[in-house]
């Protein structure tokens, strides 16, 4: 039986453990940090995220958590608003809850979860009837300069079923509801616009007056989150690692303006399991992964230097709402299991 080393818990570990154990391979899950957690992440659910689900089986535990429904997306450039009716309804959960969720699943379904930090000098890591799964999150350094940080906080409140994105003075800032009647706010900074304000979030929000507007009937039940520094770049442009398959942020971090960034770690989870329980090498899987990511991940990175031209609201709302949120996340379909 083939064996599958997965380093890392989280969405992207999970899938691939659950797509590994359908391939019939023996799977341990190297994951030290406590779960559930809060994670900096915008939280928002692309509707294709039940198909993922539907194949790991958890599609109707998922459900009985009460996700938020999503079904309109409302894009704010200052004072102009570019508001589209979602093709399909998206849900928002706390990463506290699926990670939780998806953990849980695989450990039931057969794979072990080892509380051990794990290491390439392990006796096993590099045998050859191992298959080893990075999906350990983000490990790229950014350079010095002014770099970009995440950060993210929980409130109660009145909600909606939109999901929300403010973009003012280079930041970006998402709101949507998720589960049991919470709003999650999450975004992205500058380095140096965040140190202006001593690096508290609340107080940089206050400078969008649509965004002060939003979170004012809003209490926060949480501390602010903040993570960095953040850097949009990955392994699809580098040659394949033809000892591991990377999966999620491992691979590669795409915008999160996109709202595909917990898919893309899910689909690609289930890729690198698929491939590692099937033997098949990481240069095909490589290759399965840059037809899947190439796409969405160039239109964030124009749509970027669109939002930093200052003409993102004129292209918004001249784009159909279906294309431009279709163009920004992968086919699902295209690499069922």
């Amino acid at each position: 039986m083939r064996a599958i080393q997965v380093v890392g818990g989280g969405p992207a570990g999970a899938m691939a453990a659950l797509a590994g154990l359908r391939g019939g391979a023996a799977v341990r899950i190297f994951e030290k940090s406590a779960f559930p957690r809060h994670k900096v992440c915008g939280e928002f659910l692309s509707p294709a995220i039940l198909t993922l689900l539907r194949r790991a089986g958890c599609d109707a535990a998922f459900l009985r958590l009460g996700p938020a429904v999503l079904r309109e997306m409302r894009l704010h450039f200052g004072a102009r608003v570019v508001c589209h009716r979602l093709p399909e309804p998206a849900y928002g959960l706390s990463r506290h809850q699926l990670d939780l969720l998806l953990l849980q699943h695989a450990t039931s379904a057969g794979a072990q979860l080892v509380r051990e930090h794990w290491s390439t000098s392990a006796p096993d890591a590099a045998a050859h009837d191992h298959a080893v799964i990075l999906a350990r999150g983000r490990r790229a350094i950014a350079p010095a300069g002014d770099r970009l940080f995440g950060f993210k906080a929980h409130f109660s409140g009145p909600v909606n079923d939109a999901v929300e994105l403010y973009f003012f003075q280079n930041c970006y800032v998402g709101v949507s509801a998720i589960e049991n009647g919470a709003t999650n706010v999450c975004g992205l900074a500058p380095e140096s616009t965040l140190r202006a304000f001593g690096f508290h979030p609340s107080d940089l929000l206050q400078t969008c007056a649509p965004l002060a507007a939003r979170l004012s009937p809003l209490t926060p039940t949480m501390d602010w989150l903040v993570t960095g520094p953040l850097v949009f770049s990955g392994r699809l442009n580098q040659p394949p690692d033809p000892a591991t398959y990377h999966a999620g942020d491992s691979l590669g971090f795409v915008d999160p303006f996109t709202g595909s960034g917990i898919l893309n770690a899910m689909l690609t989870g289930e890729l690198a399991g698929r491939a590692a329980a099937s033997g098949a090498s990481s240069e095909a899987y490589f290759r399965d992964c840059r037809r899947l990511l190439r796409r969405p991940f160039l239109i964030s990175s124009a749509f970027r230097a669109v939002v930093a031209s200052g003409q993102a609201g004129v292209l918004a709302s001249l784009v159909p709402g279906r294309l431009l949120f279709r163009a920004t996340r992968p086919s699902v379909l295209n690499f069922g299991a």
